[in-house]
């Protein structure tokens, strides 16, 4: 409804077949919409149910600030992380990140909303979701922190159906790395850090910002 909203205010309010407001919809400038908007229902759901359960919302997400030597070891992480997937993908002829030519943010202003988008709020609200909510629940049962881990990483790699299974590995990894910060620091803004970070880097790579 935001989406349709702010499509009829900035090019008129025609009717869009499904096509066509399937195109509109996934360039980068609707996208980074997209996300800024969504990102705080998302994080009031959260806020509800953990409230609804009776714990504190910034302590179960383990919203504690990292210390700057964290935030350091997390960068130099995710930089050799990325530095490691490079290598690999170099070597491979197809799979990983692909460029989206869908990603058309038309201008300084659309550029600015799909990278707030896609490396401020779409992070976040992924940190907060998988690694601060369901690594808290799942680490607290039988799966323990080695099994939350696993598992979160493996439900995040699988939500991001816009990748191949190549690409859905690399994700995988990526998520063991950062359920490894979150365990280790004790802070879900430790790997909201590292994965605003990685995007920052990929975003510049898979549209076309015409």
């Amino acid at each position: 409804m935001v989406l349709n909203f702010i499509l009829a205010a900035t090019v008129g309010a025609k009717a869009y077949a499904p096509g066509e407001f399937k195109t509109w919809a996934s360039q980068g400038r609707w996208y980074g919409v997209y996300l800024v908007s969504g990102a705080p229902a998302a994080v009031a759901v959260l806020w509800v149910a953990i409230r609804m359960a009776g714990r504190d919302f910034g302590e179960y997400l383990a919203l504690n600030w990292p210390t700057g030597g964290e935030i350091v070891r997390a960068l130099a992480i995710t930089t050799i992380f990325m530095s490691i997937e490079g290598v690999v993908l170099s070597k491979m002829s197809t799979g990983g990140y692909q460029s989206d030519p869908t990603l058309i943010v038309g201008s300084a202003g659309g550029l600015l909303v799909w990278l707030i988008g896609g490396s401020i709020a779409g992070p976040l609200m992924e940190e907060f979701v998988v690694r601060g909510f369901l690594f808290r629940g799942w680490s607290e049962s039988f799966l323990g922190p080695v099994g939350a881990i696993i598992l979160t990483s493996a439900v995040w790699a699988l939500n991001h159906t816009q990748y191949d299974w190549f690409g859905r590995s690399i994700i995988f990894a990526f998520g063991l790395v950062l359920g490894h910060l979150r365990w280790s620091s004790n802070s879900t803004w430790t790997t909201v850090v590292a994965h605003s970070a990685c995007n920052i880097l990929i975003s510049v790579t898979l549209g076309r910002y015409v």
